[in-house]
């Protein structure tokens, strides 16, 4: 694991191609192994800055570091292979294989980082079949996506971001398809994980009844300028 912040973010300033400015940040500090809980209306800017956080997307000013690597000095297949290799990324819209199985696209991730199969112990389908067990979705291993519904397939989701041991979690509104109950266990589960390797999460949602449990709310508006300025 690394010493470093989770996630340091300096002077950012992100627009799509030729359009307005989204996120205007001066600094974003996320401490290792903090359980962090992010809020903001919608069109504030959550998804855009995650995907900042995960490399998916490269900021057009400023710096973006996480686990110590500035993202914005490396290619798109090296942000690629450290997000495979060091991260799990609960998508909004999950992002699932259509024409693989459940049980496939949980260890997905695994199979293609040799470095991250290696963080687990044991036979990589028995790690995936424990943790789809505390999600209740054992059952359902055998099934593709377009089989499954939607509470279903998020939680498939969640397993493939955690198996493995990510050293960042980020989880873009994970529980909006769940019932109260599956939802306790959701983050029952993905706390245990974290906390079993020293993992820090990023936890996306509206739902303010959460944020609770984390260890320190934050809200986008507060450090996004762009916001700021609209108010």
């Amino acid at each position: 694991m690394s010493s470093a912040p989770a996630v340091h973010i300096q002077r950012l300033r992100f627009a799509y191609r030729t359009g307005p400015l989204v996120l205007d940040i001066e600094e974003l500090l996320v401490p290792a192994g903090e359980k962090v809980f992010l809020h903001g209306p919608s069109g504030s800017g959550k998804t855009t800055l995650l995907g900042l956080i995960a490399g998916v997307l490269k900021a057009s000013q400023g710096e973006v570091r996480v686990l110590g690597t500035d993202l914005g000095a490396i290619s798109g297949a090296k942000r690629d292979e450290f997000r495979g290799t060091r991260m799990g990324y609960v998508f909004q819209m999950f992002n699932l294989i259509p024409y693989l199985t459940a049980l496939e696209n949980i260890t997905l991730p695994c199979r293609m980082k040799p470095a991250r199969r290696a963080r687990v112990e044991g036979s990589l389908e028995d790690a995936a079949r424990a943790l789809a067990d505390r999600l209740e979705i054992t059952g359902h291993l055998r099934q593709k996506p377009g089989e499954l519904s939607v509470g279903q397939q998020q939680r498939v989701a969640a397993c493939r971001a955690l198996l493995g041991a990510p050293e960042l979690v980020v989880a873009d509104e994970p529980t909006s398809a769940l019932d109260h109950d599956r939802r306790t266990r959701f983050l029952e589960l993905l706390f245990d994980s974290c906390d079993s390797v020293g993992a820090t999460l990023l936890f996306v949602s509206h739902d303010r009844t959460l944020e609770g449990l984390f260890d320190r709310a934050l809200s986008l508006p507060d450090v996004n300028r762009i916001g700021q300025a609209a108010a």
